[in-house]
């Protein structure tokens, strides 16, 4: 369950992702024990690549540390980049940009994603 202050916080980050994006989303979610990358087009409503600790192809021993999360960088950016997406903007969905958000957002540009 989310707190209120978490969605007060990630509802400030996609207002200001909406006011100014006319690219696709890359949507970081956070768990205790695995983390979640989408590229989202938000006018068709579709996830256009996705990765995570979670799949069973190229699974780190843990799944909840940075190289679990720069390892779901490299990954989303080379699904994104074989769709032919290379401008992304960045949402940290209401996470603090530190640690493994960051591990995973530093990944993604040394894959090749712009933002």
């Amino acid at each position: 369950m989310s707190s209120k202050l978490f969605d007060r916080r990630k509802g400030r980050a996609r207002y200001r992702i909406a006011q100014t994006a006319e690219r696709p989303r890359l949507s970081v979610f956070r768990s205790g024990r695995h983390i979640y990358a989408q590229v989202i087009d938000d006018r068709a409503g579709a996830t256009l690549a996705a990765a995570s600790s979670n799949e069973k192809e190229g699974k780190p021993d843990k799944t909840w540390n940075l190289d679990a999360a720069k390892s779901v960088g490299q990954k989303i950016a080379e699904r994104s980049i074989a769709k032919g997406v290379k401008q992304v903007v960045f949402d940290r969905g209401g996470y603090i940009y530190h640690g493994r958000v960051k591990a995973l957002a530093d990944a993604a540009r040394e894959g090749g994603l712009e933002f």
